[in-house]
């Protein structure tokens, strides 16, 4: 039997002579690539949303059409991680703007000591990192070079996307720059865990556009050539691609990145609770219609859930020969949009709200319909 995982981006090993996938029991695999001290330079080469115009057309493109107008804004990322020269590893990345900031993941650049950036032409510059939030697995790096040479991509707008719709990726598989997959929408709304954080990334697009190790960082177009997604992970038994991938959406990316920029980092709200989703079993135990909503199970001391007198659960109820802890406030919507599940809450935070917001929670307790305001702080390191 098989154990599979969700790999931020499918780690894997290049050297001079072979690529060789590293092997995972199951995880997200991370789409950035290790380079060993032997891999030269030349193994990892092979392209505001802007003021830029885009030569779209109401038709959709061809994917020739989208790669010839997308590959001069995409880039190889290469890093350095110890004192060993050309050791570190390889993501992808694309130009956001013309003072040369460039979004990648968090994942790609994390403790880089040395960052190289080279278009797909063979152009190379040295990079620095602007800011990273390792929660949506989201960074920017800098390129210091003339505007009139840079040619930013088109953020779209990923709550436009359809299951279904055709994508395209473009990236630096196994350090092979410019490498181009393509594929459709598998699913919308997705939640994968973000890295390390004990947090998850919501609202994930799902796609078969393959996408492999090195991949990170790298743009998710729709079929008129605009960015809808930066690709992150993929679910793998093995850390290589077995159709099913994930990228950031690109309105989760016009949130943060201007943060980024600005400050170095993003604040996430938060509201300071644990919680599960009803099921039918807990839905039967409390008497309700239907099992859709969220339980809280636990409230985080001095956080704003706390501050707003959110309740916990802490009796044990058994049922059909499982025990289940309950009594806790169920949460039936958030600002008027229902939630039928986790997902739901952390999506809407994400999509709708900052740091310092009111959020007012529509919940259940003792067979009473209740509304609670809870001021949104900031998501605790």
């Amino acid at each position: 039997m098989y154990e599979s995982k969700i790999s931020l981006g499918g780690l894997s090993i290049v050297s001079a002579v072979v690529l060789v996938a590293t092997i995972f029991s199951a995880s997200f695999v991370p789409g950035i690539v290790n380079v060993t001290a032997e891999t030269t330079s030349s193994e990892i080469l092979d392209s505001e949303v802007r003021d830029k115009s885009i030569k779209n057309s109401p038709d959709n493109l061809s994917l020739t059409q989208i790669f010839e107008q997308s590959e001069s804004g995409i880039v190889s990322i290469a890093v350095t991680k110890s004192s060993i020269i050309n050791s570190g590893g390889v993501g992808s990345g694309f130009v956001y703007d013309d003072t040369g900031n460039i979004i990648t993941n968090s994942h790609v650049v994390e403790n880089a000591k040395k960052i190289i950036v080279t278009f797909i032409d063979g152009r190379s510059y040295n990079a620095k990192v602007v800011g990273t939030d390792a929660y949506s697995d989201l960074a920017v790096i800098k390129i210091n070079v003339d505007e009139s040479i840079l040619d930013p991509l088109i953020l779209g707008n990923s709550d436009s996307i359809k299951v279904g719709e055709r994508v395209t990726a473009i990236g630096n598989p196994y350090g092979l720059s410019g490498s181009m997959t393509a594929g459709i929408v598998s699913q919308i709304g997705r939640l994968i865990p973000s890295q390390n954080s004990g947090f998850t990334i919501p609202d994930v697009i799902q796609t078969d556009a393959a996408i492999n190790p090195g991949n990170s960082g790298g743009p998710l177009l729709n079929m008129k050539g605009d960015v809808v997604g930066v690709t992150t992970a993929i679910y793998s038994r093995d850390g290589g691609f077995s159709g099913v991938g994930f990228a950031i959406p690109s309105n989760t990316v016009n949130k943060i990145i201007p943060f980024l920029i600005k400050d170095g980092s993003y604040n996430h709200p938060w509201v300071g609770i644990t919680s599960i989703n009803i099921t039918p079993d807990i839905a039967d135990i409390l008497e309700l219609e239907d099992a859709t909503g969220i339980m809280i199970m636990n409230v985080v001391k001095d956080g704003p859930a706390d501050k707003s007198d959110l309740m916990g659960s802490s009796e044990i109820i058994e049922k059909n020969g499982i025990q289940y802890t309950l009594g806790g406030d169920v949460i039936l919507a958030i600002d008027d949009v229902e939630v039928r599940k986790v997902d739901d809450l952390i999506t809407h935070l994400q999509k709708e709200k900052s740091v310092g917001d009111t959020t007012t929670l529509k919940i259940l307790r003792d067979d009473k319909i209740i509304f609670k305001d809870i001021l949104l702080e900031k998501r605790p390191d």
